[in-house]
């Protein structure tokens, strides 16, 4: 295999939840080959075959071709890629190996659907593609979107330009029922301060509105100059020393006190006009030690809500960099409870010769060396600038270990495996994920670890699973282990197995007649593994083209399986709906190695 490098230089702003105002010339090196995909865990084989997929996309409404919709195609064993659909609203994806596949169209004005999927948020069905097969007619119905427009305005019936407007929807995410972003969409207010979210399944909505990163930032330098921060001899001015909190509809900074919006198909919802809730503005000043005692020049410090539920990337978090000193200075902050964060920045460079000197910047905390430094400090807003904060940060810990395989077979490419460290706290967005490749001699290593920490693995080759992750000989592999600052841990054992699980089967009607469009859910017998950490006994599924449903790798146990109707993707993580579900479906055991073949009778309440 011969393998190209090439040098991208680009220009990126930095931010971590938010804009930190910081641009900085970044030279990314990447490698190039026509046989891996690269990429932490991504380095696995590509495949090609004869196989075809052909479809058609028209309108659900009025059956009418969707001209130039997407349609994206996207496979274990394939580069993702993206196909226009003709005048006649028609697609097709050749040189497919036999695998399994998912199809999703999305054209402006529509709702983005998968092949398969007919009710909101549910998840599309697969296409399983056998060797040379040619599957015609795999056509994807788009319905047309719901639309919420409105205006936002100060407090003065003045309108707000450039203002990030939200729908969000009550949704199971990472542990907990939460607020989520509704497929995406966004918006910004124009000048009148409209405007208009698109494309929005039907369903119950909140609308949230922010002021983020840049604006914010300004408001907070309006403020230093009105308390005198310009300087000896700088003039003063009489902006108001205020700003606004993340407001939701109709006008309410409390979550609890907002108005939800409930859209029918194709609706559009005019007039959700509301004013952004004034409130005085913070400033944060301190500064960052780092574990040698001195302060850390350089570092990255941002601000971010400690509820760390998926609204709080709308909410306007902002950040800096520390000076030589380690100072810190974090304008315009609303009241409210936060977590302040700082993460040191590597910069390494490199002579390419001719005078030329490439610099790679790093951030931690997680993947970033084990130089890389991190800290947080709870911090509560009340309107008052705080000062003299000190933030002390620590190196990460690390681990090393090593992948055995069960029956002593390794697979012949070790490097496409990656092991990954994800934190255990479904809050912790700014924990990071670190990654250790494995060698060629099956040991690894992972740095710039804290907290409690799951150990797993990604990029395994074909016919592989995880069967058990041990510290020094104690399973952890759904526990976890807890890692401190400066905590150096070895034994860490990852065995993998090749005698997989595997649950198949169908589902059929009150009258016996096999049904195509439903969604089980396979779920352990025991209650207290639904509420582990990314649990991995806990999962649902939607029927292939023919039918038929399948799930592998599940860990071998005593499990449930129900099918049901319609349920949105993700929903099956709730314990409460297991609880119901428990006694309506399937009741069988896997073993190691287990092929489990079920029939079941579709579920009509619960």
């Amino acid at each position: 295999m011969r393998t190209s490098t090439r040098s991208v230089a680009l220009t990126l702003a930095l931010a971590c939840c938010g804009s930190l105002g910081l641009a900085q010339e970044i030279r990314v090196e990447q490698s190039i080959s026509g046989d891996f995909i690269q990429g932490p865990g991504r380095d696995r084989e590509l495949k090609t075959g004869t196989g075809q997929i052909r479809g058609r996309v028209f309108a659900l409404d009025s059956g009418d071709p969707i001209r130039r919709a997407q349609v994206r195609i996207s496979g274990q064993d394939i580069l993702s890629k993206a196909a226009l659909t003709d005048a006649d609203g028609r697609f097709e994806f050749r040189d497919l190996p036999a695998g399994r596949f998912t199809l999703q169209a999305s054209k402006s004005g529509f709702v983005t659907v998968g092949f398969g999927q007919t009710r909101p948020y549910e998840s599309g069905r697969p296409i399983e593609l056998a060797d040379k097969q040619v599957l015609e007619n795999s056509d994807i119905a788009m319905p047309r979107g719901s639309v919420i427009a409105g205006r936002i305005l100060d407090e003065f019936g003045e309108p707000m330009p450039d203002v990030s407007v939200t729908a969000l929807r009550q949704s199971w995410s990472n542990g907990r029922r939460r607020l989520v972003p509704a497929s995406g969409r966004m918006a910004q207010t124009n000048d009148l301060g409209q405007f208009r979210l698109f494309g929005l399944p039907p369903g119950d909505y909140y609308v949230s509105a922010t002021i983020r990163g840049a604006m914010m930032e300004m408001m907070g330098a309006e403020l230093m100059a009105v308390r005198g921060g310009g300087g000896v001899g700088s003039p003063s001015a009489s902006t108001p020393a205020s700003g606004y909190a993340p407001t939701y509809y109709p006008g309410t900074s409390n979550v609890g006190e907002a108005q939800k919006i409930t859209l029918i198909a194709g609706q559009e919802h005019q007039g959700a006009d509301f004013s952004l809730m004034p409130v005085r503005l913070a400033k944060i000043t301190g500064i960052v030690i780092g574990s040698d005692g001195k302060p850390l020049s350089g570092a990255m410090v941002n601000v971010s809500p400690r509820e760390r539920s998926a609204t709080m990337l709308f909410s306007g978090t902002s950040g800096g960099r520390t000076n030589q000193d380690g100072a810190f200075s974090i304008n315009g902050v609303a009241p409210g409870d936060y977590q302040l964060q700082a993460n040191s920045v590597q910069v390494i460079t490199a002579d390419e010769g001719g005078g030329r000197m490439v610099f790679t910047m790093r951030t931690g905390p997680g993947g970033s060396g084990p130089n890389a430094e991190s800290g947080s400090l709870p911090v509560s807003v009340a309107g008052e600038d705080i000062s003299n904060v000190v933030l002390v940060t620590s190196k990460g810990g690390r681990a090393t270990g090593r992948v055995t395989f069960e029956d002593g077979a390794k697979p012949p490419n070790l490097g496409s495996i990656r092991i990954s460290a994800p934190s255990t706290d479904s809050d912790a967005m700014m924990a990071g994920g670190a990654f250790g490749r494995v060698e060629p001699d099956g040991s690894f290593e992972l740095t710039g670890l804290s907290g409690t920490r799951l150990i797993r693995a990604v990029g395994l080759p074909a016919g592989w699973t995880l069967e058990s992750v041990r510290l020094n000989g104690t399973d952890i592999t759904d526990a976890g282990a807890e890692f401190k600052a400066g905590d150096v841990v070895s034994g860490l054992e990852v065995v993998f197995t090749r005698r997989a699980t595997m649950v198949s089967g169908g589902v059929s009607d009150g009258g016996g007649s096999p049904l195509k469009d439903y969604t089980v859910v396979i779920f352990a017998d025991d209650p207290e593994l639904w509420r582990l950490p990314m649990t991995r006994w806990v999962t649902g599924t939607r029927p292939d083209q023919e039918g038929r449903f399948k799930v592998q790798n599940l860990p071998p146990g005593s499990y449930h399986a129900v099918a049901v109707e319609y349920l949105p993707q993700g929903e099956w993580g709730d314990p409460d709906l297991l609880e119901r579900l428990k006694d309506k479906g399937k009741r069988f055991s896997l073993g190691e190695g287990g092929n489990e073949l079920l029939d079941l009778k579709l579920t009509v309440s619960y």
